[in-house]
């Protein structure tokens, strides 16, 4: 029986969307308010949801302790009150839109759970907008 734990998380960051090889005016048509220069910030909401098979022994798909503690290290310590353009090196040469940073809090949980598990990341950038990732 699979079953799916989720563990709900928030951190706050400051952004810019932009692409530095395009010029100010296509920058300002394509992201709009997001492309200001002196950047902006967003309290975002993070799902981390885990599928697998329930333990037999611990009645657990996954420790929510252990789930918490490493969303704590691999996305709050790493982007919390963080300018992803300029302290995340992760957005150095990737536009910190939803969708990217969804991927890259993936990638960054990903090679701690065990292989027979599934990880879905939902990341809200405002209540009533927000991507899902699972890979």
């Amino acid at each position: 029986m699979r079953v799916k734990v989720s563990r709900k998380e928030q951190f706050n960051a400051a952004h810019r969307l932009f692409r530095p090889d395009w010029s100010s005016q296509k920058n300002q048509e394509t992201f709009g308010k997001c492309n200001n220069p002196s950047f902006h910030g967003h309290n975002y909401d993070l799902i981390v949801s885990v599928t697998g098979e329930i333990d037999p022994e611990t009645g657990y798909v996954m420790d929510m302790k252990v789930l918490k503690d490493l969303i704590k290290k691999e996305v709050t310590e790493y982007m919390d009150h963080k300018n992803l353009n300029l302290d995340v090196p992760d957005f150095k040469d990737l536009n910190p839109t939803a969708e990217n940073i969804a991927v890259v809090i993936f990638n960054r949980i990903r090679p701690h759970l065990a292989p027979d598990k599934e990880l879905e990341i939902q990341l809200f950038e405002t209540p009533r907008n927000f991507v899902t990732y699972s890979g």
